[in-house]
């Protein structure tokens, strides 16, 4: 990630802290590198096919983590033995790593990202539940934010071994690897890996009527059940002093495909194109030969709390025009003695294309 796109990535990362909090999540940061002996305690060291393995030089093996259930469940069982201690929930940013056949698509399948990972624990099924209720609604509202919100669509797909159905969060366009169907009567979706043309939406009940659609997967929910808290025996005790198993759920959002997704998306023939929400800059200012005049819009602007990317370099109108659409920033700011003559300054909406004008004393 070079300047620019570092700081999307943190106004990303910053936008899902945001959420995550809101829900009473708890940040934490767990290691990256994992002794083998956790993984098989839930006999994925074997099973997953994915899995960096390392030995050191006192010949002990370990993971590169590709996910953190066998580090966070032993956590939680410190920390949360009781009916009192729960519900919990605790998430991180931490950089995954998957051993891909083939990695490709830039950001959007790679064997080392960004991801955000969310594990929540419970007493009861009803509570978990809601708690994941909870976390769908969070997640729309991040994808609204990114600008991509009616291009994503929650989708079901296959739970795996721990329940019928699991969540994905995908946005449509052509560059998805994924298939996805569309139902006409809710507008959610249906992964293609479970899909019966006849059968009725598993979101609304309704009979099938579908759109197919290329897509991206941005995130995914899972309600894991007791699969991981059984493996390492942990229990809570109840107000009658019984042992039960706790109920997790584990719910991932990856930061750096997020941010590919929204580039696919939202791109046009002339470059990126970002929300306000998370564009490395709100204004790109150009001074073409007015550097007093536009510095002291750059010194009002960011005294006013705006970030203002300025461009004052020796180059052409033309070969600034061009690299402001490329860089995709919300607002473009032109200063220019034929303006300035006016009395105006030029403003430029880089999602629209509107080109309006401002008093240059305003």
């Amino acid at each position: 990630f070079l300047p620019l796109g570092l700081r999307v990535l943190k106004k990303i990362e910053n936008l899902i802290r945001a959420e995550m909090d809101a829900l009473g999540g708890q940040e934490l940061l767990m290691p990256a590198l994992q002794p083998k002996e956790i993984w098989e305690k839930t006999g994925r060291w074997e099973s997953m096919d994915n899995l960096y393995k390392l030995i050191d030089k006192e010949k002990r093996e370990f993971a590169l983590g590709p996910t953190h259930e066998e580090v966070v469940v032993p956590l939680l069982k410190e920390h949360a033995p009781s009916y009192r201690d729960l519900p919990k929930a605790v998430y991180q940013f931490q950089t995954k790593f998957r051993m891909e056949e083939r990695p490709k698509s830039g950001l959007l399948r790679g064997r080392e990202f960004l991801m955000k990972d969310m594990y929540s624990f419970h007493a009861d099924q009803g509570d978990l539940e809601n708690f994941y209720e909870k976390v769908k609604t969070a997640y729309l509202r991040i994808f609204e934010k990114c600008g991509i919100g009616g291009l994503t669509y929650l989708t079901a797909a296959s739970g795996g071994s721990f329940s019928k159905y699991s969540h994905e969060f995908q946005t449509v366009t052509v560059a998805g690897e994924d298939t996805i169907y569309i139902c006409s009567h809710c507008s959610q979706a249906v992964n293609k890996e479970i899909f019966k043309n006849e059968d009725n939406c598993p979101h609304c009940r309704e009979a099938g009527e579908w759109r197919e659609e290329k897509a991206i997967e941005v995130a995914n929910i899972f309600d894991l059940k007791t699969r991981f808290s059984q493996a390492f025996d942990y229990t809570y005790k109840t107000k009658e002093s019984d042992d039960r198993p706790v109920l997790m759920g584990c719910y991932g959002l990856g930061l750096s495909r997020l941010m590919g997704a929204v580039v696919e998306a939202l791109s046009d023939d002339k470059g990126l194109v970002w929300s306000e929400a998370i564009a490395p800059f709100s204004i790109h200012l150009i001074s073409l030969g007015e550097d007093q005049k536009a510095l002291a819009y750059y010194q009002k602007l960011t005294g006013e709390g705006k970030e203002v990317l300025y461009d004052n370099r020796d180059l052409s109108a033309g070969e600034k025009f061009a690299e402001a659409d490329l860089f995709g920033i919300p607002k473009r700011l032109v200063v220019s003695a034929k303006s300035l003559a006016r009395g105006e300054i030029e403003w430029k909406n880089r999602m629209t294309g509107e080109i309006t004008y401002a008093r240059a004393d305003s």
